[in-house]
């Protein structure tokens, strides 16, 4: 379950950073009672923002599919890569 904190409780940044490590998740900080920030440790932003970055290729490549751009043998792709990459 998300924190929600007010933004005076940033005078504490010692115990918000071990929330943001020991949760995962981001906390949002409240001024003067509605939304202001949010923050959350390095790994739990890598790894949002990775998580996006797969959805955005999956989204691009069902566009293609729809698009009517041609598939790839799966089986020549992997050959192809091993001859470059094995040796």
């Amino acid at each position: 379950m998300p924190q929600i904190r007010p933004i005076t409780d940033l005078r504490n940044t010692n115990e918000i950073s071990e929330i943001c490590h020991q949760k995962q998740e981001p906390i949002f900080i409240t001024k003067n009672g509605y939304g202001d920030l949010v923050i959350m440790s390095i790994e739990t932003y890598e790894k949002h923002f990775a998580l996006a970055d797969v959805y955005k290729k999956l989204n691009e490549a069902e566009m293609q599919v729809t698009n009517g751009v041609p598939l790839l043998n799966g089986e020549q792709v992997f050959k192809r890569l091993r001859d470059k990459y094995v040796k």
